[in-house]
C-alpha cells in the first residue's frame, strides 16, 4: 500500500520516536489524502491519529520479539539527503 513506510522493527539502533512519528504520519497522510498543508478542520483528526498511531506502533515494537536479521532499506530520517535536507530548513 505504502511503499515510503520503512520496516523500523530490528533496526540498530532502535527506532527512534521521531521516526515513528514519521512512519504514523505518513501512513495517515497516505489512507486519508490529506496532505501537511491541510485546512484545521482536516489537520487536527490527522495530527490525533498519527499520534495515536505513534503510541500503538511504539507499544508494538516493544512488545515484538528480536528481529534475525535488520530490515533491507534503512528509514528515511537514517538517510545523509534527508538529513542534509532537514539541517537546511531548519537553519532557513
Amino acid at each position: 500500500m505504502c511503499r515510503n513506510i520503512t520496516t523500523l522493527r530490528g533496526l540498530e539502533p532502535p527506532a527512534t520516536p521521531e521516526e515513528i512519528e514519521a512512519a504514523s504520519a505518513q501512513f495517515v497522510r497516505k489512507v486519508t489524502g490529506v496532505s501537511t498543508t491541510a485546512a484545521a478542520a482536516s489537520r487536527e483528526p490527522c495530527e490525533a491519529a498519527a499520534a495515536e498511531i505513534t503510541e500503538i506502533v511504539t507499544r508494538l515494537l516493544a512488545d515484538l520479539p528480536a528481529r534475525r536479521q535488520p530490515p533491507p532499506t534503512v528509514p528515511p530520517l537514517r538517510r545523509p539527503e534527508v538529513q542534509a535536507r532537514l539541517a537546511a530548513r531548519q537553519t532557513a
